[in-house]
């Protein structure tokens, strides 16, 4: 599979099979199915230019969706660069095993570079043990220094 992989970034026509991809996403983090919401939420997206994503097909030919990465725009005031915030990963069941993750963060690293980034950011939870061993793989270091809070508002 590795081999065969295609990465290409998504664009507006693409949203209907990222969406599959990120509505699979959604459900693996406890979210109900909601096949039009994940689309309305990524053409917006894509549409207004504020997140960039990266959807990884089974080939060229076959275009059959395998995973998908999406990065935000962010900027760093103390060093006063863009930042991107890689958000989202996601590969299939089926695709897990064969590199498309390890493909996914490569091309999000080259884009960040292209871009003229400081770098790239990223969270997992706790337990996500597989994810936490690709990224460290790939150079990525936790961060020990600062604390992360948040406030989510109900509704």
């Amino acid at each position: 599979m590795e081999n065969s992989v295609w990465i290409k970034q998504a664009r507006v026509e693409d949203v209907p099979q990222l969406a599959q991809l990120f509505n699979q996403y959604r459900m693996f983090y406890g979210q109900s199915s909601d096949l039009d919401g994940a689309a309305t939420f990524l053409q917006e997206r894509i549409t207004h230019k504020e997140s960039t994503a990266f959807i990884a097909y089974s080939s060229s030919e076959d275009r059959r969706g395998l995973g998908f990465v999406q990065l935000y725009p962010s900027f760093s005031s103390v060093s006063m660069q863009r930042l991107w915030i890689l958000n989202d990963l996601f590969v299939t069941t089926e695709a897990r095993n064969h590199s498309v993750g390890r493909q996914l963060m490569d091309t999000a690293y080259r884009f960040a570079l292209e871009s003229g980034a400081k770098g790239l950011t990223l969270s997992t939870t706790n337990d996500n043990k597989t994810a936490q061993r690709l990224y460290e793989s790939l150079g990525y270091e936790r961060d020990e220094h600062f604390y992360t809070y948040e406030l989510y508002f109900k509704g």
